[in-house]
């Protein structure tokens, strides 16, 4: 079935690099025939990844720092001068201090705490507010998860509250946006090397257990996690809201 965003307005946050998954996302829906507007944050990243999705389907970039409201409220009023309706967003956004990741959990100080809250959950809300009335035919809004945020994974942390947050704001976006027809789901990704990644103290043993003890035997490809984002954002996941999709290779079924 080709072409299944034909002729679709996207947004994209979260393109930094050819490692992120808004990357893959971005290619995936190309491929699929959406009209892509990527985020930017600085003008020094837009230039990077100006040059990083030439060749896909990129219609517009706008400057949007999701810590900033004002910067929130302008992406959907520059989107709503297409004059054309939004049908998806793909949110995949998160931040937190590299030392809040480093050390126990316990030692989180409260500015790392809120800072990784308000870029990696509260931006998805800020986000649905501004775009939600642009998808006037309805929508899929689509973030970013990850088994952090429902086990303890070391060296996880405070990256793994937030985004228990975020999963939690999924389900009640989903309950507040339904009756405009708009979907909102979580893809929660196996463990991806994208540069946040890194981040992450001792992230290769991560993905070398997942590949041993996940029911697949290997760790996830950004490509399968975009393609899980262009059934959700298209008609075939039209049935699907408030959900967390696992793409990680069976990693979440896994006990001792």
């Amino acid at each position: 079935m080709p072409d299944l965003l034909k002729g679709q307005l996207c947004l994209i946050l979260g393109v930094a690099n050819k490692w992120s998954l808004a990357y893959a996302v971005a290619e995936a829906f190309s491929r699929e025939g959406a009209d892509i507007v990527l985020s930017y944050l600085g003008e020094n990243q837009r230039a990077a990844v100006e040059a990083l999705c030439q060749g896909l389907n990129i219609v517009d970039m706008l400057p949007c720092d999701v810590t900033r409201d004002e910067e929130i409220v302008q992406l959907g009023e520059t989107l709503a001068k297409f004059g054309r309706p939004l049908q998806s967003v793909v949110h995949s956004l998160a931040f937190a201090n590299r030392e809040d990741l480093a050390r126990p959990f316990l030692e989180t100080q409260r500015e790392g705490f809120l800072l990784a809250q308000s870029v990696s959950a509260y931006s998805l809300v800020a986000v649905a507010r501004a775009t939600a009335p642009l998808m006037v035919n309805g929508g899929s809004i689509i973030t970013m998860s990850y088994l952090g945020a429902t086990r303890v994974v070391p060296m996880y942390n405070v990256m793994g509250v937030a985004k228990a947050a975020l999963e939690s704001s999924v389900r009640y976006l989903a309950a507040d946006l339904g009756s405009r027809d708009i979907r909102v789901n979580a893809i929660s990704a196996g463990p991806v090397k994208t540069a946040s990644a890194r981040a992450i103290k001792d992230f290769s043993i991560l993905l070398s257990t997942v590949a041993d003890r996940a029911p697949l035997h290997r760790n996830t490809e950004p490509a399968e996690v975009a393609d899980t984002a262009v059934f959700l954002a298209s008609s075939l996941g039209r049935g699907l809201t408030g959900n967390v999709l696992f793409v990680d290779a069976g990693m979440h079924i896994v006990g001792m």
